[in-house]
């Protein structure tokens, strides 16, 4: 019985190398494919993780890490841009306001294991209210003008 198995197997193996090289023939890997591949998974975690930041409007960087009263920040992956204004309430926690443009379908604020959604509005138009002042990050999924649904997170910034 044995015998009859390693034959079975030999037989699998010849007739996977004959498909092999049918493909082989009819159908090879294009030789850059590799090196595309690479490229593409590369520029795809660059837009995720390493989104732009420009700061707007503050009058220096106090505006970010100090005690300044509010700061405005755009954030850019080359295709979705996000524009936020942060402001200081009496409270003294922070009101965030924001605005995309891609048709968000859920955005959401993070800071640490505190999380917060808001509904996308009209125009790309966002909201949190009393944020407690931390580092926080947007994450957002996001329509592409293609259809296809996609993945938008800012880099941390300070509340």
């Amino acid at each position: 019985m044995m015998s009859n198995h390693l034959e079975d197997h030999a037989a699998d193996a010849a007739l996977f190398a004959r498909l092999r090289h049918v493909w082989e023939e009819v159908d090879p890997v294009p030789a850059d494919l590799v090196d595309r591949m690479v490229a593409a998974v590369a520029v795809e975690d660059l837009s995720r993780e390493y989104a732009l930041l420009t700061l707007v409007e503050a009058p220096s960087l106090a505006a970010v890490r100090g005690e300044a009263d509010t700061a405005t920040l755009q954030f850019s992956d080359g295709s979705t841009s996000v524009l936020i204004h942060v402001t200081a309430t009496e409270d003294g926690s922070r009101r965030i306001d924001g605005w995309v443009d891609a048709a968000a379908l859920a955005i959401r604020l993070s800071q640490g294991a505190r999380e917060w959604t808001a509904d996308p509005g009209e125009h790309g138009r966002f909201a949190f209210g009393s944020v407690p002042r931390g580092v926080g990050r947007l994450r957002m999924v996001v329509k592409a003008a293609d259809g296809q649904l996609r993945d938008f997170q800012t880099p941390q910034f300070e509340v």
